[in-house]
């Protein structure tokens, strides 16, 4: 509730590249209130009673959504244990690249002496460098890992956007390329005849978004050239550890990887 009041005044008088600084502070002052042995956040490592409700543009609030010690959501916790458990993120010298970081994840990264870390974004000033993901101005076979999570349904061209991420990703590379899909639509729904912010709203669900993803969102990731697990990760996990970590148990993640032949 208090991030909610927090919020407008810190987007009004805070520059935009302080302001993960500001919610550090935020959450480091809020976690001592909810701490506790009943749910674990793996990104920040903290033991709470709790996780709490958060809401995105235009839509109702999720429970047990939010870590109250670092602001991690759902889908970054299940980011977090899969790159863990299942990648060699944490234990191989790799040359990673992170689109659009978020603040949840950009820190932790930075410190991990075995990152050759770059965060990239088209606008964000808190990024590395700043980067057009439909030109991306790496050569190819460049990255060993790229994670880009909840981009592509916010970019035009996301065809060409894939097609980048393959091309600088190296031979035996991995990336994850997660997006928001409605499982339950065969075909993704865009319409670029939308251009008022407004209808975009009212037709997408938010103002910035160019597509609902539906299933056919794995077709296009191999269009691109990778080789796609989808992987059931949350489901892997059991209803225990979901719990635990406060995963969303249909919640999958979109495993690529290219190809050394």
């Amino acid at each position: 509730m208090y991030l909610k009041l927090i919020r407008p005044i810190a987007r009004r008088l805070v520059p935009i590249k302080y302001r993960p600084q500001l919610l550090r502070l935020y959450y480091t002052m809020r976690a001592p209130f909810y701490r506790g042995t009943r749910v674990s956040c793996p990104c920040c490592a903290g033991n709470f009673r709790r996780f709490l409700p958060y809401a995105i543009e235009g839509r109702p609030a999720r429970p047990n959504a939010q870590c109250p010690g670092c602001g991690a959501a759902e889908r970054h916790r299940l980011i977090w244990l899969f790159m863990k458990n299942r990648t060699n993120l944490f234990a191989n010298h790799l040359r990673f690249l992170h689109i659009a970081p978020e603040p949840v994840f950009q820190q932790r990264f930075k410190s991990m002496s075995n990152l050759d870390y770059i965060g990239a974004d088209i606008n964000s000033p808190l990024a590395d460098v700043k980067m057009d993901i439909t030109d991306i101005q790496y050569e190819d076979d460049f990255f060993d890992a790229i994670l880009c999570s909840h981009v592509l349904d916010y970019v035009a061209d996301d065809r060409k956007a894939m097609h980048e991420l393959y091309r600088v990703l190296r031979p035996g590379g991995w990336a994850i390329l997660q997006s928001l899909v409605d499982r339950n639509r065969e075909m993704t729904f865009e319409d670029n005849s939308i251009v008022a912010p407004k209808k975009r709203k009212e037709v997408f669900g938010q103002s910035d978004l160019f597509r609902i993803y539906g299933r056919d969102y794995a077709e296009r990731i191999r269009k691109a050239g990778f080789e796609l697990t989808i992987v059931d990760y949350a489901q892997e996990l059991g209803p225990d550890l979901c719990a635990k970590y406060g995963l969303i148990p249909d919640d999958i993640i979109y495993y690529c990887t290219k190809s050394k032949n």
